[in-house]
């Protein structure tokens, strides 16, 4: 493999990774801060991709990534709602909502057609976007082929910023305490309700803005661009916890998934650049987030391991001599 082709590599995995990161961070906000197991996600990614495209095809690149957006905190508030005022199970109200984007998601697509019915693909190849903005400004310049890395890097880096100023904050404050223990909260005229409304909204936010990225990045968006995205992220959120800790401050612990999301994507590309089976994706990512739970437990439990098996072994020589 030349040079060239590893750079081209490591661009690829960077850039996909910088995307998906949004989600990554999304589900930081929800399962590790707020302590919400949230399985819309594979609904909102598509979601925000497809609000993004139908607002990128009618001529409004920028205003896409605020309706994707705002798309996304509706149908985090919604996902909320269900659980806070209808006494739904968190991961019932997620996969309740999940399935019902796919409906909403065929309808939005379709909005741009004539007679008004679904669709489950749009083409985006001859629309503005705001990666083919950031080509033009840096057009005949070194920086041109990088405009989808740059794009996805502000992003990313604005969305971390964004965290770890407003975990600081006493609304902040709030949701985490609110995921710590909810009890605690509502003794202290906390309502963890609203706490958890807003946890949902900011969190869905994120992942629809990750879904509108990595539409207008690849020109075209589907019905299935989310699937899987949940095992995604909650293996790029486990491998960036392993690399910096549980226990480090916000703004580490936000790098770190970041981080997470670029080694899982570079997994993902390294085996299809080895030509690996599309289809074969999905089981890598089963096993990375299988691997990433059970290290924690099997590093505890292996001394004891190592220790029966030596027992084991030096019992069988004692036995052997003694024969």
């Amino acid at each position: 493999m030349s040079f060239e082709a590893i750079l081209g590599l490591g661009q690829t995995a960077a850039e996909l990774g910088l995307i998906s990161a949004l989600t990554v961070l999304a589900l930081f906000v929800s399962y590790s801060m707020l302590n919400v197991c949230d399985l819309s996600a594979d609904g909102c990614f598509t979601l925000g991709g497809a609000v993004g495209a139908v607002v990128a095809i009618s001529g409004h690149p920028y205003l896409s990534i605020f309706a994707a957006m705002a798309a996304g905190m509706l149908s985090g508030f919604i996902t909320a709602f269900m659980q806070t005022k209808l006494g739904i199970d968190s991961l019932l109200a997620g996969i309740i909502v999940n399935t019902a984007l796919y409906s909403v998601n065929i309808a939005i697509m379709g909005s741009l057609s004539k007679g008004g019915s679904g669709a489950s693909m749009l083409n985006m190849n001859k629309t503005e976007t705001v990666f083919t903005k950031v080509k033009e400004l840096f057009a005949g310049g070194p920086l041109g082929k990088y405009n989808i890395l740059i794009v996805a890097f502000i992003a990313v880096t604005l969305a971390v910023v964004f965290i770890s100023l407003f975990m600081k904050t006493r609304l902040g404050l709030a949701i985490r305490a609110t995921g710590d223990n909810a009890d605690m909260v509502r003794s202290s005229s906390i309502n963890p309700k609203i706490m958890t409304v807003i946890g949902l909204c900011v969190s869905n936010s994120l992942t629809a803005l990750s879904g509108c990225l990595l539409a207008q990045s690849q020109k075209s968006v589907s019905i299935d661009i989310g699937t899987g995205m949940v095992t995604v992220a909650l293996a790029s959120l486990l491998i960036g916890g392993a690399f910096i800790g549980k226990h480090k401050k916000i703004p580490l612990r936000a790098i770190g998934v970041v981080l997470g999301a670029i080694i899982f994507r570079l997994v993902y590309t390294v085996a299809l650049r080895f030509h690996m089976p599309a289809y074969m994706l999905k089981l890598i990512s089963s096993v990375i987030v299988v691997i990433a739970i059970a290290a924690p437990y099997i590093k505890k439990k292996y001394p004891e391991f190592a220790r029966r098996i030596s027992h084991k072994f030096s019992k069988k020589a004692e036995d052997g001599q003694n024969a």
